[in-house]
């Protein structure tokens, strides 16, 4: 599943795992502990504190939350491709099916009915593609981050490139006693 997400989705992080702290201290020291025994690389750290939460939307979001902004035109190029291509061939094969099957409106008028069906079935594809390339969890943790940055606490965003570092990610924050927070 994890091999079809990357081929779908251009960037390398497809998940975020962001730590909570009440201060810099352990924020650093998780930071610390993760460079010391995760495999997880400095680029893939983020350090946010209340300062931050001061930042424009547009700084907070593109650089410190999602720093592959090159990922995300291809991340929209593809989802709708794949998406677009998924409901033609569902809508395709309910016409096909309806025709079979006799349906007395779709018999009567099989072009008009193709059309229509097949049409309905790209553009409900292309809207969930889109629906996929907005990432509605990122958009989740993203408000909970600015929210926990106003309460004047430290957040640790790491971009993990897989399952393992994702886990590792998660185990490591919880251990330096952080309120881990993740994506999808």
């Amino acid at each position: 599943m994890e091999y079809l997400l990357k081929g779908m989705f251009g960037e390398k992080s497809l998940t975020k795992v962001v730590g909570v702290f009440p201060d810099r201290e352990k924020a650093h020291e998780a930071v610390g502990r993760m460079l010391k025994s995760s495999g997880i690389a400095p680029r893939q750290l983020r350090v946010l504190g209340p300062q931050d939460a001061l930042m424009s939307r547009k700084e907070l979001f593109g650089r410190s939350m999602e720093p592959e902004q090159r990922g995300i035109f291809k991340t929209l190029f593809l989802t709708h491709i794949v998406a677009g291509l998924a409901g033609t061939l569902i809508g395709l094969l309910l016409f096909t099916w309806l025709l079979r099957s006799g349906q007395p409106m779709v018999a009567s008028s099989p072009l008009l009915a193709g059309i229509a069906i097949v049409g309905f079935g790209a553009t409900f594809g292309l809207l969930i593609g889109g629906l996929l390339a907005l990432r509605p969890d990122h958009v989740w943790l993203i408000t909970a981050v600015r929210s926990a940055l106003k309460k004047n606490q430290w957040a640790v965003v790491v971009h993990p490139t897989d399952t393992d570092q994702t886990e590792v990610a998660h185990k490591l924050l919880c251990d330096s006693g952080g309120k881990v927070l993740k994506s999808l």
